[in-house]
């Protein structure tokens, strides 16, 4: 979808296209009349009694009067279908970026080539776009057919040309002044989009689908009530027909849970309780009834496998976070992958990274499926370096655990036992006094995504390397309020930093590293150029040789970067796009 310019915005004037004509009153092509009054309209001070006066096209003196969404709807060339198929082969179409993670396999990989090694130090901003209002700027853009579709914290959807950034349409939905975000920033991490729709999770718990066109609500359902705590900033995944969306809240003692939707009528298909009630398998993990209140939110989007019709799907912590006494048991399916029937959601099996976490390690990291030889045997494999510091490999047709090896410093284990479990050293449990443990709560992972090139064989992952205090608290429940039975004291300043690791997929071995300054909030992309992009705090985006880790390019935003890379073709020349501190900044040759 795109509205075809044969200039940029800026260099159109307003009365181009009339001077060859016989002075008087003509009528323009539906397309030249759209195309000059969107460029007007994008001018600051033109008002539509000026674009009438303005202009002696009777077609552009109607089309004036008409909102800007209509005027979208009507432009000829605009696309807007993005079937299932299409996102099903999302790798064969390396031009566009279709879904949060590039691909269903989340590699955040792209076969693109034209920015590599060689040239990569020439990179330069195209464009940049500027956020309507301050905020924790988290969003990985769609990007389809010439349109960019991305969020503005906390839940406004915006439109932009991809050409050249410039604003086509943009919704923001009516929210109360005290909507809740407990334990999380104000954000929201991106859309998705299916067939001639766009879908976002909004701040105070709803799934909206917009119109791809015009930005206009098709519908909007409540998925839970924010005044509980419940609240969504993650991005939705679509699939065949059914749009899946997790939800936020774990730090307010909610009942976690994943949902699908029908993507044409909003209807609830299914609901997957990562907190199994009583009856329920698993339920006898959670001692005192401890289940009703036992968080294991699902903030950020999963994976899938069509093949398997499985959807892997990483689960957050349970509640209270530092105060485990209240819920003997390993509370299941708390920091835990599990793997549904994307069909029905219906749990196939699940793997349990910290039993009974009592460090806020959510297991809400990005599952990369790949396949590889493991023991001589090709297996089917999901990768994740989870926030608890380990790497693992699993099976993912069965969850069966093949590999756990640490990735960054960790002092609460001696190591994962036969089936992944951890084996957990003395005196490390949260404590009136505090208790120092390596990773902080924040982890030595987090919600960012890594990276993997089938190219080089490595998995990449912006590595957290911060140790914390832990303290246990008294905590009681109360609906929309914190509960989290303690607190922690960060090791922060000198004492803290961060790299980008490339490890090798099969044994999680370090390759290379590249040292940050502090503990990184930014994904990472790998192309086929040879290029690793990844961002830091103090706002550098940069370029790394994939094969080495060798600095190739940076380039300073001006603000922290909190977000993921992703790249692209616009009329035939890469992109790449990152978002940092209040603005979007799109990049070119």
């Amino acid at each position: 979808m795109s509205l075809p310019l044969s200039r940029p915005t800026d260099t159109l004037s307003p009365s181009e296209g009339e001077r060859e004509r016989e002075r008087g009153t003509f009528r323009g092509s539906m397309g030249e009349c759209l195309r000059r009054i969107l460029s007007l309209r994008e001018r600051a001070g033109v008002r539509e009694n000026e674009l009438q006066k303005g202009s002696r096209c009777v077609l552009c003196r109607a089309l004036s009067w008409v909102p800007v969404f209509a005027l979208l709807s009507l432009a000829p060339g605009i696309q807007a279908q993005v079937p299932y198929t299409r996102i099903l082969n999302a790798e064969s179409e390396p031009e566009s970026w279709l879904t949060y993670s590039g691909t269903y396999r989340s590699h955040r990989f792209s076969t693109l080539d034209q920015i590599n090694v060689a040239n990569v130090a020439s990179l330069r901003p195209v464009w940049v776009y500027q956020l309507k209002r301050p905020g924790v700027f988290e969003s990985s853009p769609i990007v389809a057919d010439g349109v960019m579709y991305l969020v503005e914290p906390p839940s406004t959807v915006t439109a932009l040309d991809v050409r050249s950034g410039r604003r086509l349409w943009t919704w923001t939905p009516s929210m109360p002044k005290d909507v809740k975000a407990l334990g999380f920033p104000a954000t929201n991490r991106g859309v998705a989009v299916l067939d001639d729709l766009v879908f976002v999770g909004t701040l105070d718990a709803h799934l909206v689908a917009l119109d791809a066109k015009t930005g206009v609500v098709r519908w909007d359902v409540k998925v839970a009530e924010n005044k509980t705590g419940h609240s969504i900033t993650c991005a939705p995944l679509a699939l065949d027909g059914k749009i899946i969306i997790g939800i936020s809240g774990g730090e307010a003692g909610i009942r976690g849970f994943l949902d699908a939707y029908d993507s044409s009528t909003g209807k609830r298909l299914w609901r997957f309780w990562t907190v199994p009630a009583k009856g329920e398998p698993g339920n006898e993990t959670w001692g005192r009834n401890s289940w009703k209140t036992g968080g294991g939110a699902t903030w950020v989007p999963g994976s899938y496998d069509p093949a398997l019709n499985l959807l892997y799907w990483g689960i957050g912590n349970p509640a209270p976070d530092w105060n485990g006494d209240v819920r003997p048991g390993d509370n299941l399916y708390t920091c835990a992958l599990v793997a549904l029937d994307a069909s029905t959601g219906e749990l196939k099996w699940h793997f349990q990274f910290t039993p009974h976490d009592t460090h806020d390690w959510d297991a809400n990291q990005i599952p990369v499926l790949v396949e590889a030889e493991i023991g001589g045997r090709a297996r089917k494999l999901i990768a994740t370096a989870n926030r608890n510091a380990f790497y693992y490999l699993l099976d993912r047709e069965t969850g069966e655990f093949l590999l756990g090896v640490p990735f960054a410093k960790q002092t609460w284990a001696q190591g994962l036992d036969a089936h992944g479990r951890p084996i957990v050293l003395p005196n490390t449990e949260p404590s009136t006094q505090g208790t120092l443990v390596w990773p902080s709560l924040q982890g030595a992972a987090n919600w960012y995504s890594p990276s993997y090139s089938p190219i080089t064989g490595l998995f990449y992952v912006a590595a957290r390397e911060m140790g914390s205090y832990y303290f246990k608290a008294e905590v009681e429940y109360k609906p929309g309020a914190y509960f989290m039975g303690g607190g922690e004291q960060e090791l922060g300043g000198d004492k803290a930093s961060g790299a980008v690791r490339a490890l090798e997929l099969t044994t999680g071995k370090r390759v290379w590293e590249f040292p940050l300054h502090s503990p990184p909030w930014a994904g990472l992309l790998a192309t086929a150029g040879g290029v690793v992009f990844g961002g830091s705090n103090e706002g550098n985006f940069f370029a790394l040789d994939a094969r080495s880790g060798k600095p190739l390019w940076d380039f300073q935003t001006g603000g922290s970067v909190h977000a993921n890379p992703s790249t692209f073709l616009v009329e035939g020349q890469q992109r790449v796009a990152i978002a940092a501190g209040n603005a979007l900044f799109v990049f070119g040759l």
